[in-house]
């Protein structure tokens, strides 16, 4: 008879996750969570809830609660990387670059949430800066050398910190459509003012 040799399902006993995705669900959920609370104010069993897991079930996948904190910038940076790589990997202007990652920031604002929080307590969680946001930061700092600024790391982080304070309100409900127009239309006159760029 066909099928004998297959392995059943106990009653009862539910299919297996696939395991990627109860990990990405995971690691979803407690980025939104450090976004809006901050890395102290979070519990891991506040993440199993949020993913509809158990405690058991995130160490599991994603060890303590320090490394799932690092593996959220991980999670916030892969995005960020794929969002603005279009723009930083061919000839282009300092707009489309500036339009890239404000369009990332609208659609993630947990990222905006995550670095402020971190930035608030910066002797703990070291190395996260260097793996997370340092390799964009830099690329980006190439291009305002490029075009004469004569302190690009401090006008890199002069404009994402200006950026960031305006888009941390996506966090908490939406911003009214002509408060986004207006922070992008002032961003991109800073830059147009700085360096001559149309």
């Amino acid at each position: 008879m066909d099928g004998m040799n297959t392995p059943r399902r106990r009653p009862g006993r539910p299919p297996q996750a696939d395991p990627q995705a109860t990990r990405e669900r995971i690691v979803a959920a407690a980025t939104g969570l450090f976004a809006r609370h901050g890395f102290d104010a979070v519990s891991v069993r506040q993440v199993a809830d949020a993913a509809g897991v158990d405690v058991a079930t995130v160490h599991h996948h994603t060890g303590g609660k320090a490394v799932l904190y690092e593996a959220c910038f991980a999670r916030v940076y892969a995005l960020e990387q794929r969002a603005l790589e279009p723009v930083l990997s061919s000839p282009t202007d300092l707009h489309r670059v500036l339009d890239a990652f404000l369009d990332f920031l609208e659609e993630w604002p947990e990222n905006t949430g995550l670095w402020l929080r971190r930035w608030l307590d910066p002797t703990r969680h070291r190395g996260i800066d260097e793996r997370y946001s340092m390799p964009l930061y830099e690329r980006v700092e190439r291009l305002l050398a490029a075009a004469g600024e004569p302190h690009p790391r401090v006008a890199v982080r002069s404009l994402i910190w200006a950026v960031h304070a305006h888009a941390v309100r996506a966090l908490h409900g939406e911003v009214p459509g002509e408060e986004r127009a207006a922070l992008r239309e002032f961003a991109h006159r800073w830059v147009s003012r700085m360096y001559d760029a149309p």
